[in-house]
C-alpha cells in the first residue's frame, strides 16, 4: 500500500520552540515570528513528511473577531498558506493542506454555528486558502452538523477536501459529541470527501475507530494527538494549550507502532497532530516508507530466485 505520510503538530511544535504558550496559539508565530512557522515546515519536510498542513488551524472569523482581528483573514490567511507552499517547493514536491478548524472552538461542537451557518463561512475561508493550497482539510470535526456544514462550504472552493474527525478518548467508536462514529455515513454519501481521517484524538482511540472508517469509505488514515487528556478548562476561545499536558510513553517508536495498527486496518495517510513532532514523522518515514530490499536465500544465485 502507497502511504501518505503527513506531518506533525504544527502547532504545538511552535508553542515549543517559542517556549510560551499565549491565547493567539498558533498565530503567535504568524504575526511575530513567522521564521519559526518557516522552518517548522521545513523540518517536517526533511523528517520525510509529504504533507505541509497549513498554519491556518485558527485563522478563523470568529478566533480573530475575539481579538479585534477581524480585518486580519486574508492577509494571515495568504501569509500562513505562501509559506507551507514556498517550504514543499523548497522540498521539491509535496502537498500543501490547508487547515481549516472548528469554528466555536476544538473539542467542543456544542459551541459550532449550525451548518448552514457554518458553510457559509468555510466557503469564504476555503476560497482564501484555494488560491495557493492544494487540497482542503476539515480539522477535528466532532460531531455530524460539524461535519456536514465544513464539507458544504469546503466543496465550493474546487480542492479535493479531507475530512479529519475527532472521537472521544475514551470511547474512539463515538465522535467527541457522543454521536457513533458511523452517525457519518450519510455526510460521507453526500458530499464524497476525497480521505476521511481521524484526528487530535488518543492514539488508542484512533486505533478503535479505524476499522470502522474502513468500512465506511475507500481512503482513510490518522494523525493522533499527544495529550494525556483534554482538561475541562479548555473550552473556550482564548484558553491557552498550557492547561493541556503532554504524556510521556508516546515517543516515536511508540507513536510509529500505533500507525502501523492503523495501516494493518486499512490506513493510508498517516502523520502526528498535537505533540507529535519532527522525530515522530521521521520514525514513520523509517517504518513506513523505507523499501523492504528482497534478500536471496543462501545458496541462490539472482537468476535463480528471479529467472528470465
Amino acid at each position: 500500500m502507497d502511504i501518505t505520510l503527513l506531518d506533525g503538530g504544527l502547532g504545538q511544535e511552535l508553542v515549543r520552540r517559542a517556549g510560551r504558550a499565549t491565547p493567539l496559539w498558533s498565530m503567535e508565530a504568524l504575526l511575530n515570528a513567522p521564521e519559526l512557522v518557516r522552518a517548522v515546515h521545513d523540518d517536517f519536510f526533511a523528517a520525510g513528511a509529504e504533507v505541509a498542513t497549513t498554519n491556518t488551524y485558527a485563522v478563523l472569523p470568529d478566533r480573530l473577531a475575539a481579538f479585534d482581528m477581524a480585518d486580519q483573514l486574508a492577509p494571515l490567511t495568504e501569509r500562513a498558506c505562501g509559506m507551507a507552499a514556498a517550504a514543499r517547493d523548497a522540498a521539491g514536491g509535496g502537498l500543501v493542506a490547508g487547515a481549516l478548524g472548528p469554528l466555536g472552538f476544538s473539542y467542543q461542537p456544542d459551541k459550532a454555528p449550525p451548518p448552514e451557518q457554518a458553510a457559509e463561512i468555510y466557503a469564504e475561508v476555503a476560497r482564501l486558502q484555494a488560491r495557493i493550497v492544494d487540497v482542503l482539510v476539515l480539522e477535528t470535526m466532532s460531531s455530524v452538523d460539524q461535519a456536514r456544514g465544513g464539507m458544504m462550504g469546503a466543496q465550493v472552493a474546487g480542492k479535493p477536501v479531507w475530512l479529519a474527525l475527532s472521537v472521544d478518548d475514551a470511547d474512539g467508536t463515538k465522535l467527541r459529541s457522543g454521536e457513533p462514529l458511523v452517525a457519518i455515513s450519510p455526510v460521507l454519501e453526500t458530499f464524497s470527501p476525497d480521505r476521511v481521517l481521524i484526528n487530535c484524538a488518543r492514539p488508542e482511540a484512533v486505533s478503535q475507530a479505524m476499522p470502522i472508517l474502513a468500512g465506511l469509505h475507500p481512503r482513510i488514515g490518522g494523525y493522533a494527538n499527544g495529550f494525556t487528556r483534554i482538561e475541562s478548562g479548555f473550552n473556550r476561545i482564548g484558553a491557552t494549550v498550557d492547561l493541556l499536558q503532554a504524556r510521556q510513553d508516546i515517543g516515536p517508536a511508540a507513536y510509529a507502532a500505533f500507525a502501523q495498527a492503523w495501516v494493518a486496518a486499512g490506513a493510508s495517510t498517516v502523520g502526528g497532530c498535537c505533540e507529535i513532532g519532527p522525530a515522530h514523522i521521521e520514525e514513520l518515514a523509517r517504518v513506513l516508507k523505507t523499501p523492504v530490499k528482497e534478500t536471496i536465500p543462501a545458496g541462490l544465485s539472482a537468476r535463480e530466485v528471479a529467472p528470465d
